[in-house]
């Protein structure tokens, strides 16, 4: 009879993972080691490569958990629910930033995220799983703007995909190539035009 409960290997996985994204966090993507991970998560180098077999890999595993921890809210408010998300998006982006710096002062550079969209560019089967990454968490997205538009909460014609490519590029865009803050303000102004366009009102 099977046993129920968390797969097997589910506890390694957790390890190997929390490890990773403390020394990514304290290290930055330059001073990331997969055998230090392996060391610090107490397992084997060779059960960590079986898993992940570069740290290209295992860093697409880190986002990708830290993705996961960050809820789609669905209050029936879309304006609100769309900046909540974009807010949580720039919490997390602002995180990376920091990655391994160890002065505050410093200017914040697009850091772990630049280097996996370099990875992502170098390496297809990488390329392929940032892709997936972003496809999947794209869809909880899209499925809110899909009620939101099926409640009469946004034009009829409104393509959901469009609408979360204006807000999730321009947050990329700001973070890879501006560097400016990115924060509750900006997320607010972003959203608010993305909705309310920015073409005059014209009587009727």
């Amino acid at each position: 009879m099977a046993q129920r409960g968390r797969p097997r290997g589910a506890d390694t996985d957790e390890r190997i993972l929390r490890a990773a994204l403390e020394q990514l966090m304290a290290d930055g993507y330059g001073g990331f080691v997969v055998d230090k991970v392996a060391e610090q998560a107490g397992v084997a180098k060779t059960t960590l490569y079986r898993r992940w077999p570069t740290k290209d890999h295992l860093a697409v595993a880190v986002i990708a958990r830290m993705q996961d921890e960050v809820a789609v809210p669905d209050t029936g408010d879309i304006r609100a629910d769309l900046t909540d998300y974009v807010e949580q998006i720039a919490v997390g982006l602002n995180r990376m930033r920091r990655a391994g710096r160890q002065d505050e002062a410093e200017d914040a550079s697009a850091g772990v995220v630049a280097e996996l969209v370099a990875a992502a560019a170098r390496h297809p089967d990488i390329g392929a799983l940032v892709r997936a990454m972003f496809a999947r968490r794209n869809e909880l997205v899209l499925g809110l703007l899909d009620r939101a538009r099926e409640r009469g909460d946004l034009h009829p014609a409104t393509d959901p995909a469009v609408l979360f490519d204006q807000l999730a590029g321009a947050v990329y865009y700001r973070l890879l190539l501006t560097g400016l803050s990115i924060d509750r303000g900006y997320a607010e102004r972003l959203v608010t035009g993305a909705l309310d366009g920015a073409l005059p009102v014209t009587g009727s």
